[in-house]
């Protein structure tokens, strides 16, 4: 007796059968030895168990159960699609957003560093060569920058400069 055969027989005695089926199962219960004594078995192990336990009613009707599976099956392909759905942004898009966050950080970042507060008083830079012999003077107010340039930058040879020219 196959699995699909043990199936009907069980619906048969549970009287889940449908009334179309219920002869077919009633002759082939009757010619067959090993199904009867397998109905025989299942009756007997029904009601040494009846008393055992008390038959608990279902709160809510079978098409309950059944919509609430449906509802779980239809979640899950809506979910699948919303994943498909996300897996199709192109990756020129999917890089965009962290390039831009960049580009707007390293502005931000060139403002804040250039940013110099009105009414301040210019300052001056300096190289910290001590003989490159240039001088910039920066004056944030006006808007100028200037630059002073000795040549050459050893006053010895300044001192000196139309005595020997070196070709």
């Amino acid at each position: 007796m196959n699995n699909d055969q043990e199936l009907k027989l069980q619906a048969f005695l549970d009287g889940e059968l449908p009334a179309r089926e219920r002869p077919a199962v009633a002759d082939w219960l009757a010619a067959d030895a090993e199904a009867r004594a397998l109905q025989q078995e299942w009756a007997l192990t029904r009601s040494a168990l009846a008393g055992g336990e008390p038959p608990r009613p279902l709160p809510e009707s079978r098409e309950f159960y059944w919509s609430k599976i449906q509802r779980e099956i239809l979640r899950g392909e809506k979910a699948g699609a919303r994943a498909a759905a996300r897996r199709a942004v192109p990756w020129w898009r999917r890089l965009l957003v962290p390039t831009a966050g960049l580009a707007v950080l390293t502005l931000g970042l060139s403002v804040a560093l250039n940013y110099w507060p009105p009414g301040r008083q210019p300052h001056v830079v300096e190289t910290a060569l001590a003989d490159s012999g240039a001088f910039t003077y920066r004056d944030l107010k006006e808007g100028i920058t200037l630059v002073w340039l000795s040549y050459p930058a050893d006053s010895g040879l300044a001192d000196d400069a139309g005595a020997d020219i070196i070709e």
